[in-house]
């Protein structure tokens, strides 16, 4: 399904990069793990970085129900949340052809809180799966206390866009520049557990740790 394209959305720099299908959208809001909310309070621009994860066609962001960004969010003020992954460094034999390797998301909407207890749940279920497969039913649930000091907020992925850049730099053999040139790979990487320092020790790790550790040994 395509997304409609619209002034906010519209890719304008480089529009061959631009993708408005939700195949693409999806697989770039599924494997990253952090947003950047944007949105303006009283007349100040303001950019908070949070967990994130996507239920469906909604995207749910939560945190603190003390948070001055999410108690903003919640009066329905307009909001854009950008998550962008880095798949490489562009190195080329110019300076200004320098790039990166890329995909991205933006999404623009009203947030609205989620307030049942049940599906509060469910939120936050979502969340620590998008997180790490497995581990809700890993860990204890959550208290009405720690609930109650929890905020979620849902938002619509009806106004959304993706840029995508792949490929080699856009220069030419410079005979003037005899240095490599090409493309460096960058992934994300798992390293060597760290146990939680008042825990038994004797605890081995958890099948969804391992199961995620040994799927990221390489790189995503």
């Amino acid at each position: 399904m395509d997304l409609p394209q619209t002034a906010r959305t519209r890719i304008r720099r480089h529009p061959e990069r631009g993708h408005y299908d939700r195949a693409t959208l999806d697989a770039i809001l599924d494997r990253g793990f952090v947003c950047h909310l944007g949105f303006c309070v009283d007349g100040l621009p303001q950019v908070t970085p949070t967990l994130y994860a996507r239920d469906g066609d909604d995207l749910l962001v939560h945190g603190s129900s003390a948070s001055g960004t999410l108690r903003s969010l919640r009066r329905g003020i307009d909001v854009s949340v950008a998550v962008t992954l880095v798949d490489g460094l562009v190195l080329a034999h110019s300076a200004f052809s320098h790039s990166i390797n890329y995909r991205s998301a933006v999404v623009f909407g009203r947030a609205e809180p989620i307030e049942e207890r049940d599906d509060k749940l469910r939120a936050l279920r979502t969340l620590t799966e998008h997180l790490l497969p497995g581990r809700w039913h890993e860990a204890r649930p959550p208290t009405d206390d720690e609930l109650r000091q929890t905020m979620v907020l849902t938002l619509p992925i009806d106004e959304a866009s993706a840029k995508v850049r792949t490929g080699p730099p856009k220069d030419e053999p410079d005979p003037d520049a005899p240095v490599w040139a090409g493309e460096l790979p960058l992934r994300v990487v798992a390293g060597d557990p760290v146990a939680f320092a008042g825990q038994d020790p004797a605890l081995p790790l958890t099948p969804a740790v391992e199961a995620f550790r040994r799927s990221h040994l390489r790189g995503d």
